[in-house]
């Protein structure tokens, strides 16, 4: 009766529970950069950041300015518009 007892003190189930894979994005919803092309070079002010969200088909939208620190995760439902120093659109592509 010891042993089962043990097993259930044991830390392995909990290892094994924090290397199960984190939920990603719904099914379906993908990001394509291609869509948002022609907004490259203008002001990502509010309703352009918008028209790129929905153009793109993203869930989210994150705005990386010059010299920011950002994560190296990748999200299929997310559109990374990376600015200039004057919030120009420089860059377009999903991640």
């Amino acid at each position: 009766m010891i042993r089962p007892a043990l097993a259930l003190l044991s830390p392995l189930p909990l290892l094994t529970a924090a290397c199960a894979p984190m939920p990603g994005p719904e099914a379906g919803v993908l990001c394509n950069a291609d869509r948002v092309q022609p907004l490259v070079g203008r002001e990502a002010d509010a309703r352009t950041v918008e028209v790129a969200k929905q153009r793109s088909g993203a869930r989210t939208v994150r705005l990386i300015r010059p010299g920011q620190a950002v994560t190296m995760d990748f999200r299929s439902d997310r559109l990374n518009l990376e600015l200039d120093d004057v919030n120009t659109i420089k860059t377009a592509r999903c991640g």
